[in-house]
């Protein structure tokens, strides 16, 4: 099963805002961190979860991820430990806009925020 989301944006600008720092950080568990060195595969990035209501955090989290996959404008993937866990986003261009896919559920709140943030509305789920 998966989550996807269609977005009134280029597919440009859809893969900016999923692999840039400060981009992902505005949608992807907002507030959150990202640190990404170098994009590219095999190399290491840096996701701190940060404290909110939602996840009864005491400390920030930092969790090291593997970067799986880079496709420019199609697949960015990456997984925490083993490969197994992998987490993809997919984008496919669609009726002039772009359709943004997670491999897995429970990515709603975050596909929502990344259709807000490029359609220039405010973030529904701010944590």
């Amino acid at each position: 099963m998966s989550s996807s989301i269609w977005i009134q944006a280029a597919v440009e600008n859809v893969w900016q805002a999923i692999t840039e720092e400060q981009a992902l950080s505005q949608w992807y568990a907002p507030g959150s961190t990202w640190d990404i060195p170098k994009l590219a595969e095999g190399e290491k990035m840096t996701f701190t979860l940060m404290p909110n209501d939602h996840n009864q955090l005491a400390d920030p989290l930092p969790m090291q991820l593997t970067i799986q996959q880079v496709k420019k404008y199609e697949i960015f993937s990456f997984y925490l430990e083993v490969p197994e866990t992998v987490i993809a986003m997919s984008l496919a261009e669609q009726d002039n806009g772009t359709t943004v896919s997670f491999n897995m559920q429970g990515y709603d709140a975050s596909l929502a925020n990344l259709k807000a943030l490029l359609e220039g509305d405010d973030i529904p789920h701010q944590s």
